[in-house]
């Protein structure tokens, strides 16, 4: 079951943190497995492994170059996940916001006391 999750929920595709790094390392480039392999430091059967599971939610494309197959980032599946953070911005803006005060308020007291 977890199998299935994985392979169609983008939340669970990416809670993986292989493929967050993955996904990160293609961001801008366009690079076989091989390629990927060698700059990630992995086996070339784990990059494939995390491709394939990435390439089925949607987040890489892949197109073939002779025999190779090249991958990049397709960011647009991650907008989901986005507009899921941003309604929590306000509310990291609030606490944000009221820790400033709070440090202004000490600063106040302590420059305060010092007199």
């Amino acid at each position: 079951m977890a199998r299935t999750k994985t392979t169609f929920d983008i939340f669970s595709a990416i809670a993986e943190p292989k493929r967050r790094e993955l996904i990160e390392a293609l961001a801008g480039k366009a690079l076989t497995v091989n390629q990927t392999a060698e700059m990630m430091g992995w086996n070339q059967p784990m990059v494939s492994k995390h491709l394939t599971i990435l390439k089925k939610v949607g987040l890489v494309n892949e197109q073939k170059d002779g025999r190779c197959r090249v991958y990049q980032v397709n960011p647009l599946p991650l907008m989901p996940i986005q507009n899921w953070v941003a309604q929590f911005e306000q509310f990291w803006n609030g606490n944000l916001d009221n820790l400033e005060s709070y440090l202004n308020e000490i600063q106040t007291k302590e420059s305060k006391d010092e007199q």
